[in-house]
């Protein structure tokens, strides 16, 4: 792909430093604008600034963890981006549903699967919009 195939604003959500810095470091060499939160309080202020396209959220944060996150950034007024669980919980499907998540995936994964993932969340004209073969309806 290289840079600049892909437009788009991600903003990813965890309070692992390594897992951020994998992420943003992948999603840039894909041409992406990314940003980076470490709890759900940050990610709140920074998406008020960047308007993400995709938000890649951790649940398990301190300060603020990804269930307030959700329920305060859909309080907020829209548009509102997709979020998509990336966790490492036993049952992350669960979790997804239960905050409305547009998709998820599992901690550890595959940079295949991330990529194809942000793809299909990033608001490109007739790109679908579906996580990684994982229904949550």
């Amino acid at each position: 792909m290289g840079s600049g195939a892909k437009p788009g604003r991600v903003l990813v959500v965890d309070d692992d430093g390594g897992i951020r810095e994998f992420v943003r470091t992948v999603l840039l060499e894909e041409g992406y604008d990314v940003a980076e939160a470490t709890d759900g309080r940050d990610a709140l202020e920074r998406a008020k600034t960047m308007r993400p396209d995709v938000i890649l959220l951790d649940m398990r944060m301190p300060v603020m963890n990804g269930w307030e996150f959700a329920r305060m950034y859909r309080e907020r007024p829209g548009p509102h981006a997709p979020i998509v669980i990336v966790t490492a919980a036993l049952d992350v499907a669960k979790d997804a549903r239960d905050i409305g998540a547009d998709g998820f995936l599992a901690k550890p994964f595959q940079l295949d699967d991330l990529l194809d993932l942000v793809g299909r969340h990033v608001a490109i004209p007739g790109w679908p919009r579906c996580s990684v073969g994982r229904s949550l309806g």
